[in-house]
């Protein structure tokens, strides 16, 4: 037995150390510095160009927005007029009031969740929502408050939107550089966020649909060789 358990931990150790080894080289191929850019009048043209690519109006006269995230395992119905989002995840559901959250009520299986459960519950669903909306309609949140915004130059002469957030969210401090056609529609957006601790990585925003409401809102996203779906989204009044 003593043997069986040196030679496991041996192997354990051997997998970490590839780990570290791999992650080192990812870190090494991919990782980028927030880049420089301008900010300006310039910069708040180049957000409404992009605004005006998606149909920000479609999307502010917008009430519901449905979707789901990580094949399906979140859930989303989000009534955008009254602040309410109906948040689903494996046997949990919670109705989650934004404008004040104490106030959600939170289901598993049905039944009423109440205590220190339900708190806990409200804090993910609040976390999910923050995140998988983000992957949603991040496009219309450039000129959110507590926004930052500035112009940058890329290598093939073209301009990118670099939008950085200083607050709001659930990871303030978080910096995205937006890759636009020259209409201004979104390509994709590289990273610079907490969670991620590469910076710099780039995801697609891809299979992009007019809605019924008449917004632009995508259904997939790429990272690298990981596509992210949106499932079926809705957006409608």
């Amino acid at each position: 037995m003593k043997k069986f358990l040196k030679i496991l931990l041996r192997i354990v150790g051997v997998l970490l150390l590839l780990g570290v080894i791999g992650f080192g080289i990812l870190y090494a191929i991919y990782n980028e510095p927030i880049p420089e850019g301008k900010s300006g009048p310039a910069a708040d043209a180049l957000a409404e160009k992009m605004l005006k690519a998606v149909n920000n109006e479609a999307y502010t006269n917008t009430r519901y927005l449905e979707w789901s995230f990580l094949d399906g395992a979140h859930h989303y119905k989000w009534d955008k007029e009254n602040g309410r989002v109906q948040v689903g995840w494996d046997n949990y559901e919670v109705k989650l009031n934004l404008n004040n959250p104490s106030k959600s009520e939170v289901l598993e299986n049905g039944a009423v969740v109440i205590d220190d459960l339900k708190t806990e519950l409200i804090a993910t669903a609040i976390d999910y929502f923050n995140n998988d909306s983000f992957w949603l309609v991040a496009p219309f949140k450039i000129i959110d408050k507590g926004t930052e915004r500035s112009i940058v130059t890329l290598e093939d002469g073209s301009e990118a939107l670099l939008v950085k957030y200083s607050s709001g969210g659930t990871t303030p401090g978080d910096a995205y550089l937006w890759k636009l056609l020259p209409n201004g529609f979104p390509q994709s957006y590289q990273m610079w966020v907490k969670v991620i601790p590469i910076g710099g990585l780039e995801a697609s925003w891809d299979d992009w649909k007019i809605m019924e409401s008449g917004v632009a809102l995508p259904a997939t996203h790429k990272i690298g060789s990981i596509t992210m779906d949106m499932g079926v989204v809705k957006a409608y009044n």
